[in-house]
């Protein structure tokens, strides 16, 4: 049965009515949104109730300023910021070919959006995952464009049931509905509850995710062919992106793009 939150979440990304049902539904959704801002009023980044005007679901307009946007010119294959577009991958993508096709990202993984990211994974600010699904639509717009069905990075069962939800579906969900996008959540499972990733070096990443993920069969016929988007929340060497993308890829699928709501810079790389 979909959460409260979840339903909150279709309303607020208006999915198609009829048109004679549109207007009673833009009605409600104005009232349940009113109501529910006049209980639970919208917070702040800061965690202040009131003071500056609060922008984009929670995010006030300092926060906002705060937080470093990727630009264009980026690299094609990782999504790394570059100096100037000179039509080549970075030093990296060409040193290495990755299993993933190309990679984007909508923030630099800073103090900033760390504490964003931080409050959606540990704290339920569920609300956030709807923010972070627009920055990615804006950031990834070329990688929507070319995939045909959005999947999440999942996350072993008993952390699951731990943190109650994923993240990265959280993300996932809103965008392919946003897209238009077949939505794939059991496409990849995790079926080995890896240590964290935090600290380890880029082959020790690679190492503590080998073998950990899985493409049950039963969905490789909505796999095989297909261009799918794979949505998680920080890119730092991108070790998990790549353990998906392989049995995206021997499932059949054409090609795996990633997005992710920050990416981490090379020499900044470290705990998570």
């Amino acid at each position: 049965m979909p959460s409260f939150a979840h339903e909150l979440g279709r309303m607020s990304w208006g999915e198609e009515t009829s048109e004679a049902g549109a207007p009673a539904f833009l009605r409600a959704r104005q009232w349940l949104r009113a109501a529910v801002d006049v209980v639970l009023p919208p917070q702040a980044l800061e965690g202040r109730r009131g003071g500056p005007r609060v922008l984009s679901r929670g995010l006030s307009g300092e926060a906002w300023g705060l937080v470093t946007f990727i630009e264009s010119p980026v690299c094609d294959g990782c999504g790394a910021p570059k100096a100037y577009d000179d039509g080549e991958r970075c030093a990296a993508c060409q040193a290495r070919r990755r299993a993933f096709d190309k990679a984007r990202a909508a923030v630099a993984y800073d103090e900033h959006s760390r504490d964003l990211i931080l409050k959606l994974k540990r704290a339920d600010r569920t609300d956030l995952a709807g923010l972070f699904a627009l920055w990615l639509s804006r950031a990834a717009r070329d990688l929507v464009e070319e995939a045909d069905a959005v999947v999440p990075v999942p996350l072993h069962p008993m952390r699951l049931m731990a943190r109650r939800f994923n993240q990265a579906a959280e993300i996932a969900r809103p965008l392919a509905s946003r897209a238009g996008l077949a939505y794939l959540p059991g496409a990849v499972i995790r079926r080995r509850d890896t240590p964290t990733q935090g600290g380890r070096s880029a082959s020790g990443r690679r190492r503590n995710v080998a073998a950990a993920f899985a493409a049950p069969k039963a969905m490789w016929p909505r796999i095989a062919g297909q261009r799918i988007l794979l949505i998680d929340d920080v890119l730092t060497t991108g070790a998990t992106a790549e353990g998906c993308a392989r049995v995206l890829k021997a499932a059949g699928a054409a090609q795996v793009f990633v997005a992710t709501v920050a990416r981490v810079q090379e020499r900044d790389a470290g705990p998570i």
